[in-house]
């Protein structure tokens, strides 16, 4: 997640807001959900978010070795799960960064003659912050497994779920975002090349910070709640109340300090990101300890299988079925 300056004290510290954080209910429509046949596997899942937080990649910092070499493995994992390159290439280099850096681009197309000319866009970002200038005890690499390793892993699945279901009727672009602790730099490159390409999306769903569960009456939240019917319509895909609305999302305006705000401001469609980091259940925002070993695998698994409905109804339903309010 972009850099929120003014909450750096009280996470650092290990203090946590003692604001009410209490949860807005949404309807849940009884809606029979997608029929998912598919497992996602606690053990891929893992591999995955081992290798893109580790040493290694020394913090996957934007333009450098680290990041090079998670890019690789992210081009590679397409190439496995045949996910095809939407560009001549998987790379989409940033012209506006000083260093080389680029987005991973993927899609699967749609099946439908008429909807495969529409694309739903899910995401995440694979840049991290790289090493500290102050370590704590000996340890300078800001690992970044939460931020946004853990959402780069659910991307991943669900590009390894659709590519092994083939049902999406509707196109499916599969992005791993560079730059977004530069200021969105990756994203909001992407959007504009897009746009000037007539690209027709049809909303984004982009994962930010899956790496530990949340001790709430829903699965995780979702930004810019009252912006779109989105929310609604992911709990009526998965029958479930899998979304809700954390207060402290809107407080922070966390909306606008994700790569969803990118496309939104350049598209007008719904997009928006969830989340399960509230504040209270992670002590290690922009920190050396956001490693592997602070992450529940379980949680990130059961998350993805979860969402698989709704990425999956999604990718299905009637065109403006999910809408801006």
């Amino acid at each position: 997640m972009k850099k929120i300056v003014m909450l750096l004290p009280f996470i650092l510290l290990g203090c946590k807001p003692n604001a009410s954080l209490v949860s807005k209910p949404i309807a849940v429509t009884v809606n029979k959900p997608a029929e998912i046949l598919y497992k996602v596997k606690e053990n891929e899942v893992a591999a995955t978010l081992k290798y893109l937080s580790s040493d290694e990649l020394e913090g996957r910092e934007s333009g450098t070795k680290g990041m090079e070499k998670a890019a690789d493995y992210l081009e590679q994992f397409f190439i496995k799960n045949n996910v095809k390159s939407y560009f001549s290439s998987y790379r989409d280099t940033l012209s506006d960064f000083k260093g080389t850096a680029y987005n991973v681009v993927g899609y699967i197309e749609g099946t439908d003659p008429v909807l495969k000319k529409e694309f739903l866009l899910i995401s995440g970002h694979y840049d991290h912050i790289g090493l500290a200038k102050e370590g704590v005890n000996g340890d300078f690499i800001n690992n970044g497994a939460n931020d946004d390793a853990s959402g780069s892993t659910a991307v991943a699945e669900m590009a390894k779920y659709f590519s092994v279901s083939k049902s999406n009727k509707r196109s499916v672009l599969f992005v791993f975002f560079v730059g977004e602790e530069k200021g969105l730099l990756g994203s909001k490159h992407l959007a504009k090349k897009l746009k000037q390409q007539n690209f027709n999306l049809y909303a984004q769903f982009n994962i930010e910070m899956i790496g530990v569960p949340m001790k709430r009456d829903y699965l995780a939240y979702i930004t810019g709640f009252e912006k779109s019917n989105m929310a609604e319509k992911i709990n009526e895909y998965t029958d479930k109340n899998s979304v809700g609305f954390l207060p402290k999302a809107e407080e922070y305006k966390l909306f606008y300090r994700s790569d969803n705000y990118s496309f939104y401001d350049v598209f007008k469609v719904p997009c928006q990101s969830v989340s399960t980091f509230d504040f209270e259940n992670f002590d290690y925002y922009h920190h050396v300890s956001d490693e592997f070993k602070a992450m529940d695998i379980g949680h990130m698994t059961h998350f993805i299988q979860e969402m698989l409905p709704a990425v999956t109804k999604m990718s299905n339903s009637p065109t403006q079925e999910i809408y801006m309010n």
